[in-house]
């Protein structure tokens, strides 16, 4: 099936009481829809449905032969209303949470006549969207894997978010300082000192590592909106699933972590592992061992690749 950029457009009220009309996009990879089994993968922040192929997000893991082999499985990815990358953009994005994400690729599964999926996953953002839809709809996917990503966002990854949201409001390049901020969260002092070892740039007369930044903020600056970012961030800023129905959940979960990872710390998945466990058979965790936090489920493919075959097989 190609991959091109498909819509469905509904009217959807939202938790806040606001009435929208949505032109959800999406986009399939691998067998046609029905002949196989499905897997819905839920996008990060700056992410989008485009997770295969040339310029897929995640090519490394979804494609021909890969863990998630598109040979295989029939691949979904919905766009998060907003994110711009179908163009469509929210100018009051407070009005939407993760919960209203998740009821809206809900309605998508259910105009495209899905009623059972394989497997969820999703990393960051995109893991928390589908705790928000198992809890919905407990017995929605056989298997679920959230990857570097919790049911809910703690104080510290909250207060990341409220610094990125007054970065965001200033009027002088806000994404692009925002940018920078979210990149020393996304990786570590290990990761930025063992690559760039206080290198200076005589050309540019600054650190390398500075320059690494400003490259990054402005890269984003060029790809991304404005107000996609403060969407985004707002929604990473108040993930809440519903903690009393998680073991509610019928999927069998794998819930995979980061050891060094400052956005969604192992130790918190970890204990929201053990927790589950106490009252479910079919929960288990893996942690991905890595010097690079948070960005390392885009990073570190070896290890995720076969934390997950072993998942899938």
């Amino acid at each position: 099936m190609k991959a091109e950029l498909k819509h469905i457009t509904f009217s959807y009220h939202t938790n806040s009481g606001k009435e929208y009309s949505i032109p959800l996009s999406y986009q399939f990879f691998g067998k046609d829809l029905f002949s196989a089994p499905i897997i819905l993968v839920n996008h990060a922040l700056t992410g989008n449905s485009n997770v295969s192929g040339e310029k897929g997000w995640w090519k490394q893991l979804i494609g021909e032969k890969q863990v998630i082999d598109t040979q295989r499985f029939t691949v979904l990815c919905f766009n998060i209303p907003g994110n711009g990358f179908d163009d469509f953009f929210v100018d009051e994005y407070e009005d939407f949470t993760p919960s209203d994400i998740a009821n809206i690729f809900l309605k998508g599964l259910e105009v495209l006549n899905i009623k059972k999926l394989y497997t969820i996953i999703g990393g960051s953002l995109g893991g928390a969207i589908g705790w928000e839809m198992l809890v919905k709809k407990p017995d929605l996917a056989d298997i679920f894997i959230p990857v570097a990503s919790d049911y809910k966002t703690h104080d510290w990854l909250h207060a990341q978010c409220l610094v990125q949201k007054f970065l965001l409001n200033q009027p002088n390049e806000p994404l692009q300082k925002a940018r920078i901020h979210a990149m020393l969260c996304y990786r570590t002092p290990q990761s930025l000192n063992d690559r760039f070892q206080n290198k200076f740039n005589n050309e540019k007369d600054r650190l390398e590592s500075e320059d690494w930044l400003i490259h990054h903020g402005n890269t984003l600056n060029e790809r991304f909106s404005l107000k996609s970012y403060r969407l985004m961030n707002h929604l990473l800023m108040n993930i809440n699933a519903e903690e009393e129905k998680l073991e509610k959940i019928q999927s069998r979960m794998h819930m995979i972590s980061v050891d060094t990872d400052l956005f969604f710390p192992a130790s918190e998945i970890r204990m929201g592992f053990e927790k589950l466990k106490e009252k479910k058979e079919n929960v288990f965790y893996h942690e991905i061992t890595s010097i690079h936090g948070h960005d390392a489920f885009l990073m570190e493919y070896e290890q995720l690749n076969t934390i997950i075959k072993n998942i899938l097989r």
